[in-house]
């Protein structure tokens, strides 16, 4: 059976979900692909879930533009959604006269970039702000309109609106090649996945390439080349318990430097406190491993700004891989000869700047002249909250079990996330993502053996057997 599609989105990260998302409210009829078995599965399953105001972005870049377009289509859209939103704001700290000395130059450059709202503040002034910084501090830049978000449920609602409104999607499915008839009307692409001819062909006019870690590789793939390539980006985070969250109310931020934005210290929506990234180039574009030497430096680090934080337990650590490149800048690209649009070098403003990058890619296929009959009352998903700070499931009526009770997750969210008829989770990693079950104090050691009750099943590989080739919990 043939399935014909407007536009083919290959990648099930936040700017596919995205991308797909607006597509489908602009009427085509779309296609996400996706190789894992469930979406954030790749480099945006680890991030620092922070929404910018762009202020330190390149000046007059396509990563400002898309940055501040999807912050404020967020903030235009998170309500509808029930998508969490915690206004902490950021003070960029100076630890060191030649840190503060830059302060002029960023100040120019957030001006420059449309965000003329930031403030100087002495050392007595930022300390009142965050009593339980060190007195190393020497002064610091308040940024009021930072935010931070769910990095999860955002895109998850993305792509659920997009199902909701028409959109297929095809996971357990990685593209391997394509070929283009341009002598069909308008163009015409059939795309090579590793399924063979088992399954349904996927013939689309028009793609979208959101693969992310493995953009090079598709564009190589298809075409035979790349214009970009991808050099994986390390990014390291130590998760402090809950009780640090009485310890920092805004997001801490590093002076940048020309390679990475530095080390972070911020809230979590979840109600714990963050250290990281790291930032260390590796040639395994999946290998999200931790190394104790990182770990520890940002112990340490954390400890260095919050003396306070010695008091409190580490509950998790994680890594995240950037699809950075050999240039700074994101590589977008519209081929409209061969009607194919790459989305590469989407590095770490990628949650930021996702809706902004699905405008952009709307406009492109503006510019070429393609046009859809956009939908006049599209379906607006309403998603579960997880954030600390507003009413969780838990403390609603009717609760039957709580399942993990690190994280207060119930049985009832378990199911819903399990049964859901849009786009239920497709792995523990999916469901983890959907509930935070097992990602709290014990990380999974008391609630696994009733997660693997519930789900049995339900997943390609089961928790069971997941852990054992982990050698338990």
């Amino acid at each position: 059976m043939t399935k014909m599609y407007d536009i083919a989105i290959i990648g099930g990260g936040v700017v596919g979900c995205a991308v797909t998302r607006r597509m489908a409210l602009a009427g085509a009829k779309v296609v996400l692909i996706e190789k894992s078995t469930d979406i954030l599965a790749g480099a945006s399953k680890g991030n620092s879930a922070i929404l910018h105001t762009a202020f330190d972005a390149p000046e007059n870049s396509l990563e400002l533009q898309c940055m501040q377009a999807g912050y404020a289509e967020y903030l235009d859209i998170h309500k509808s959604m029930n998508l969490p939103l915690l206004k902490t704001g950021a003070l960029l700290a100076a630890w060191s006269p030649e840190e503060q000395a830059k302060f002029e130059g960023i100040m120019a450059k957030a001006t420059n970039n449309g965000v003329d709202d930031l403030k100087l503040l002495t050392t007595a002034q930022a300390l009142k702000k965050e009593p339980n910084l060190s007195n190393k501090l020497l002064a610091a830049i308040e940024v009021p309109r930072e935010y931070v978000i769910d990095p999860w449920s955002a895109p998850l609602a993305y792509l659920t609106q997009a199902v909701e409104n028409g959109t297929d999607t095809l996971f357990n499915t990685e593209v391997t090649g394509g070929s283009f008839d341009d002598s069909q009307q308008d163009g015409l692409w059939l795309l090579e996945t590793n399924k063979g001819a088992t399954r349904e062909s996927i013939r689309a006019k028009h793609i979208v390439n959101c693969a992310g870690l493995y953009g090079d590789l598709l564009n190589k793939n298809v075409f035979g080349e790349s214009d970009f390539e991808i050099r994986p980006r390390k990014g390291e985070f130590v998760v402090f318990d809950k009780a640090a969250s009485k310890l920092l109310k805004n997001i801490l931020l590093p002076i940048p430097t020309e390679i990475t934005k530095g080390i972070v210290i911020f809230p979590t929506i979840f109600g714990n406190i963050a250290v990281g990234p790291t930032a260390d180039e590796q040639e395994g574009r999946a290998d999200a491993s931790v190394a104790k030497e990182n770990l520890e430096m940002l112990y340490a680090f954390g400890l260095d700004k919050i003396p306070a934080l010695k008091l409190v337990p580490v509950t998790a650590t994680y890594a995240g891989i950037r699809p950075a490149t050999e240039k700074k800048h994101y590589r977008v690209k519209h081929d409209v000869k061969n009607n194919w649009i790459t989305l590469g070098g989407i590095r770490s403003t990628g949650l930021t700047g996702s809706l902004g990058l699905a405008q952009h890619v709307e406009s492109l296929f503006k510019k070429q002249g393609v046009q859809f009959n956009k939908l006049t009352s599209p379906q607006i998903p309403v998603m579960p909250n997880l954030a600390e700070h507003i009413e969780r499931d838990w403390q609603k009526p009717g609760v039957e079990e709580i399942i993990c009770h690190c994280e207060m997750v119930t049985k009832r969210e378990i199911n819903k996330a399990l049964d859901d008829s849009t786009l239920p989770a497709g792995s523990i990693e999916g469901l983890k993502r959907r509930t935070r079950a097992t990602m709290g104090r014990c990380q999974g050691f008391y609630c696994s053996a009733r997660l693997a009750e519930l789900t049995e099943g339900k997943f390609e590989e089961s928790i069971a057997i997941k852990n054992n080739k982990k050698g338990g919990n």
